[in-house]
């Protein structure tokens, strides 16, 4: 996603000044339309953000690189001239690439501001000393943007959302709530916990399936191997005296004939499928399907439906403050559980039953059929009780420690079907290698031949 600022005039002469984000200028330009025609102004230029690169005298005579990232060379320069450089020239980067930070990075950085503020330090100092000691470029410029952004006066929460797409809409969402509150540290902490426990679950999930995943690659590789060209090597043999085969190994032989005529194809339809189920998956309507169907797969289904309410939970826990608020506190806590299926339950059902419907919290999480009986259950005790926040901590803090119990029993289960289905290939080529170790020709079978 792409910054772009666009400037108007509305019916009284005023002129309109706001950004949108999109992928390219043409979608950037099709937003501001819809937005002129809504608000009744009339747009007259679109810009792009990019990155300048330029060079820069300070007082002392030394010459200073650097980039900076504006709408035009004329904002690069004022903003040299405001830290005291003399610009000597200023040119676009050719080339521009927007890389986004990567979860590591970014749960460092909030874990150290966290940190530093529970140390009382200012926060405009804590994002001059991580951006001194910041290695992801892109997560730099992202620090930069938002230290120009506070001490220019944009309200906090604006500066924040303005890099959802590079911190990620929670992430935006909650550190732009905690500058504007008055427990900055708490909300910091808050969040830096919440995406240190995604982040580990996600490397444990990873690395937890990626043994299991190449030895099963592997043994089907050896498979079809063994059986496409082992196989017909010393069967074909066989054929010359007109011997009847066994099942398998004529199974095997046809196997082989058909993938010596069509295996290239084969093999560019297998590529050509993973990389369309690739896409795919990304696009929304893939995307939800796949969040919909893994909350169904049998032993990790139930596994990452808790794991989605416990992030549901701790998020909630952590923004509720009052009924007056627990729609807006719905929406961002479905966000947070990074499942869209989840989500769009709460947001369709859940959220408008309590504005429109004026439905009570308990009933309308329990028509999104989304939440389990327990957490349904604990949340009516809490709201009975004036509870309902500490109901949410108590029910993530359950959550997280049954993940954390049957993460490795899942892990477990996995293993073994993998080891079942590696002992199933072996059991067939045994077969396979046995049955073709019987095969004996008889002596009127070689004289008939010749």
């Amino acid at each position: 996603m792409r910054e772009y600022r666009f400037t108007g005039l509305n019916p009284a002469g005023d002129p309109v000044r706001g950004t949108v984000y999109a992928v390219s200028k043409r979608k950037a330009q099709v937003r501001v339309k819809e937005l002129s025609e809504r608000h009744q102004f009339s747009a007259q230029e679109v810009e792009e953000r990019v990155t300048y690169v330029y060079r820069a005298k300070h007082s002392t005579g030394e010459i200073v690189k650097g980039e900076q990232r504006a709408y035009t060379t004329e904002e690069v320069a004022a903003a040299l001239s405001r830290v005291g450089l003399q610009p000597v020239r200023v040119e676009r980067k050719l080339l521009d690439f927007q890389m986004r930070p990567s979860s590591t990075d970014i749960v460092l950085f909030v874990r150290l501001a966290a940190n530093m503020l529970r140390r009382g330090l200012p926060f405009d100092e804590i994002l001059t000393l991580l951006i001194a000691d910041t290695q992801s470029a892109s997560l730099r410029q992202v620090m930069r943007d938002l230290n120009t952004d506070l001490k220019g006066g944009t309200e906090a929460r604006h500066a924040f959302l303005k890099h959802q797409h590079a911190l990620g809409k929670f992430t935006a969402y909650m550190l732009g709530l905690a500058a504007t509150s008055g427990n900055m540290a708490e909300m910091f902490e808050a969040t830096a916990a919440y995406l240190e426990r995604k982040d580990k679950f996600k490397k444990s999930v990873r690395s937890a399936m990626i043994t299991p995943a190449i030895t099963a690659f592997a043994a089907i590789a050896a498979f079809i191997w063994y059986v496409w060209s082992i196989v017909p090597s010393y069967a074909r043999l066989f054929e010359r005296y007109d011997v009847r085969l066994p099942f398998l190994t004529r199974t095997s032989l046809s196997f082989a004939d058909w993938m010596d005529a069509n295996g290239w194809w084969v093999m560019l339809l297998t590529v050509a499928l993973i990389l369309v189920f690739v896409a795919w998956s990304r696009t929304t309507k893939g995307r939800f399907w796949l969040h919909q169907h893994m909350l169904k797969v049998p032993v990790i289904g139930p596994l990452l439906l808790k794991m989605n309410l416990e992030v549901f939970a701790r998020v909630f826990s952590v923004l509720y403050a009052g009924s007056g608020e627990g729609e807006e506190v719905m929406k961002i806590s479905a966000e947070a559980t990074g499942n869209t299926f989840i989500e769009q339950r709460i947001k369709t059902i859940t959220v408008p039953l309590m504005m429109g419907a004026g439905s009570d919290l308990v009933y309308s999480m329990q028509a999104a059929q989304v939440f389990t009986p327990m957490m349904i259950a604990r949340f009516r005790s809490g709201a009975e009780s004036g509870a309902v926040r500490e109901s949410a901590e108590e029910m993530a803090d359950f959550y997280q420690r049954e993940v954390d119990l049957k993460f490795e029993a899942v892990v477990e289960t996995i293993k073994t079907m993998t080891a079942i289905f590696i002992s199933l290939l072996v059991l067939i080529l045994t077969i396979l290698s046995a049955e073709s170790a019987l095969i004996s020709p008889t002596a009127s079978d070689i004289m008939f031949t010749r």
